[in-house]
């Protein structure tokens, strides 16, 4: 890709295209496409690079001593993942990474950047900056999940997790993904979380849908809010 089409990526704002190329080539940073549902990272797996998800969604998944997984937060355009196992490279990391939708991601190798200072000047220093903002919306996004899970009724999960998605994505008809990834987002039952969408539907608390290209959306409608 080129530096032009990068340009929207938060890791190279305020950056000028020809200014993204050179980062890329002196980092040796890549940009690959993967299909729906593969695991470009693996819990326990070494890994050299912090992944920056270019566009598509992916879920991080945990997994506990005993193999069961939980889904973690979402990771939407622009998020970054890979972070912990590059930069603690000895430590074991029980987390993985699933893409739900086709994506393109862009690998930096967290060595390469760390040297690439002197070559690089200015352009080194903004995309540390960014790196570090990047960080801190991972951290939100965290306190964000431990915030909808803290909720007492699956009711205030959904509604929380609408409104959640709603300042991510800007619109109010928001992307979601099907009943059984829901549910894994929620931590819930599915038949439970298939039952309480009806009734906030019957209750005409939720619009749901769902776009020609296959993805599901839903709307709150906060004038039925309690």
């Amino acid at each position: 890709m080129t530096g032009e089409e990068l340009r929207g990526v938060p890791l190279f704002k305020d950056l000028l295209p020809a200014e993204i190329e050179q980062f890329m080539k002196f980092t040796g940073t890549t940009v690959r496409h993967y299909p729906r549902g593969e695991r470009i990272l693996e819990a326990f797996t070494p890994n050299a690079n912090i992944g920056v998800v270019i566009n598509g969604e992916a879920q991080i998944l945990a997994l506990d001593r005993l193999g069961n997984e939980t889904v973690g937060h979402s990771l939407e355009s622009g998020a970054m993942f890979g972070t912990t196992s590059a930069i603690l490279s000895e430590d074991s990391i029980a987390t993985s990474v699933r893409l739900t939708t086709d994506a393109t991601v862009m690998w930096l190798p967290y060595r390469a950047l760390l040297v690439a200072g002197p070559k690089l000047g200015r352009i080194h220093g903004i995309v540390m900056k960014n790196l570090l903002e990047t960080f801190s919306r991972k951290n939100v996004l965290m306190m964000q999940k431990i915030e909808l899970l803290s909720q007492k009724t699956l009711r205030e999960r959904m509604i929380l997790y609408l409104l959640q998605r709603e300042r991510r994505q800007n619109t109010e008809q928001v992307r979601v993904p099907g009943r059984v990834q829901l549910a894994k987002e929620l931590e819930c039952n599915r038949s439970a979380l298939t039952r309480e969408i009806s009734q906030m539907q019957a209750d005409g608390l939720v619009e749901c849908g769902e776009h020609e290209c296959g993805e599901h959306w839903m709307r709150l409608n906060k004038k039925k809010l309690p």
